[in-house]
């Protein structure tokens, strides 16, 4: 039995592993002015991100987004923690959502979900969306 067909699909599967997105590997801090119960919650939720209790973090940003859903922040950090558990379908949710509420936000819209052309999600976020009035061609 040759090796030949065996490394064959051993190179393929590292090249496709390689092309799908990666998690970000740092979670978001409090923005200034933001309440200190809330801000304590979420550097605890980044000490155990810290710490890859990816589950622990996710249940603690869950909190934080439930007390504060208009916090980004608490969004991303929440998306990036359901990313590396596998959850993908559910952390987009949670990067829209973070994108939504801080559209200047160069970390967020940096992340490698908006950006990877295999499993993000697939547009060029620098194209003008169909609902600018400006943007003929639609």
């Amino acid at each position: 039995m040759s090796i030949v067909p065996w490394l064959t699909v051993f190179l393929l599967l590292a090249g496709c592993a390689s092309s799908m997105p990666h998690p970000p590997t740092t979670v978001l801090s409090a923005p200034a002015g933001t309440n200190t119960e809330i801000k304590a919650q979420l550097e605890r939720g980044n000490a155990l991100f810290a710490s890859r209790d990816w589950a622990g973090a996710e249940k603690v940003y869950r909190e934080v987004v439930s007390f504060e859903s208009s916090m980004a922040e608490a969004h991303y950090n929440l998306a990036v923690s359901l990313d590396y558990q596998g959850k993908q379908a559910d952390a987009k949710k949670h990067y829209v959502a973070a994108a939504n509420l801080a559209p200047g936000n160069k970390v967020i819209w940096d992340s490698p979900i908006f950006h990877e052309k295999t499993g993000g999600f697939g547009h060029d976020v620098d194209r003008p969306s169909f609902q600018d009035p400006s943007h003929k061609g639609y």
